[in-house]
């Protein structure tokens, strides 16, 4: 889909959506069959001394012109020699000398994965990430800062197909899709890229055909995003609520579009607290919740989460701790 011209910051760019999804008509199949035959997750499989060499597939812009930075789907080949589970994070080393510490590479940095172990082409050889592009501007200039911008944001955005790129891990147990029982309740909560793992997780539940795993249970998603223009998957999210309305929920918070019932700024924690009755029932049910993207999300989610324990007459330390000690608490942010 084409876009028009727009100005931002000083620069006038000329930017492109491309949606990272084909809508199948019925569930696709997956292979090779071995990648369910695990029974523990692959756990750093190459080291930040050896890593393995992937190779770039396609880099696709995924947001609008009104979006605020860029965020682009990156696809990595792996010739399945680094396979994951979902809720997983690959390492990148970006090329270069590490500018904080003169005659050493770049540091590694984790990026969790945004397809199913079977990847973009559901065969076992990909890994996909969503990525937003950092870049830092000068408060006195106004204009962008290169001395500061993000080494490894930036090297994914700009590569191009074919060009080679240094992978570690994978790595991570706390993000893992729980699936002993296929009628669980799951309730996940993102801000900007921390869709990521989701995304792997409502395409296993919903878009492939995994004889050993038939998702029955409910998945329910909150989004929190700037605008309109910076939604994520969300045409891929929409069709999973038109064929399984019994099985997903979709809820998503503009900040910059929408005004809570104070007028304020719709955050993702308002928009869990319109939902918390339902929310605090499915926990008590044994839910698992799931938070993932920026760490400056978690203090403002924590904070309604407890006046909303406080509202019921319950102690959400107390709550917290059980949450986490029956593992249905599962955070990872960056």
């Amino acid at each position: 889909m084409k876009w028009t011209t727009s100005r931002r910051r000083f620069q006038r760019v000329t930017t492109v959506k491309v949606e990272a999804y084909t809508k199948p008509y019925t569930k696709v199949a997956t292979f090779p069959g071995q990648l369910e035959t695990a029974t523990e997750p692959p756990l750093n499989t190459y080291k930040n001394k050896e890593p393995y060499i992937g190779t770039i597939k396609s880099v696709k812009r995924i947001v609008g012109p009104n979006a605020p930075g860029e965020t682009c789907h990156i696809v990595i080949d792996h010739e399945g020699n680094v396979p994951y589970w979902e809720g997983q994070s690959y390492g990148i080393i970006p090329p270069g000398e590490n500018p904080k510490k003169p005659g050493m590479p770049n540091s590694v940095r984790l990026y969790s994965i945004a397809s199913t172990r079977y990847g973009d082409d559901f065969d076992g050889r990909t890994a996909s990430f969503c990525v937003r592009r950092a870049v830092y501007w000068d408060p006195e200039t106004g204009k962008e800062d290169p001395s500061k911008k993000g080494i490894c944001s930036n090297f994914l955005c700009d590569s191009k197909p074919g060009d080679k790129v240094q992978i570690t891990g994978p790595s991570g147990k706390v993000m893992l899709l729980p699936e002993e029982d296929s009628k669980a309740k799951h309730i996940m909560v993102a801000t900007g890229t921390g869709i990521a793992p989701y995304r792997g997780y409502l395409r296993r539940m919903f878009m492939e055909d995994i004889p050993t795993f038939k998702f029955d249970g409910l998945a329910w998603l909150f989004l929190g995003v700037a605008n309109t223009d910076s939604l994520l998957y969300d045409a891929e999210f929409k069709d999973y609520l038109k064929m399984y309305p019994d099985n997903f929920r979709y809820d998503i918070a503009l900040s910059r579009e929408q005004r809570n019932a104070s007028g304020g700024k719709m955050y993702v924690q308002v928009k869990i607290e319109e939902y918390s009755e339902e929310v605090f029932k499915l926990l008590d049910e044994g839910a698992h919740i799931y938070f993932c993207g920026l760490r400056g999300m978690m203090p403002g989610i924590q904070d309604t989460l407890s006046r909303v324990a406080n509202a019921r007459g319950e102690n959400w330390e107390t709550k917290l701790a059980t949450l986490k000690k029956n593992k249905q608490w599962h955070v990872e942010v960056y």
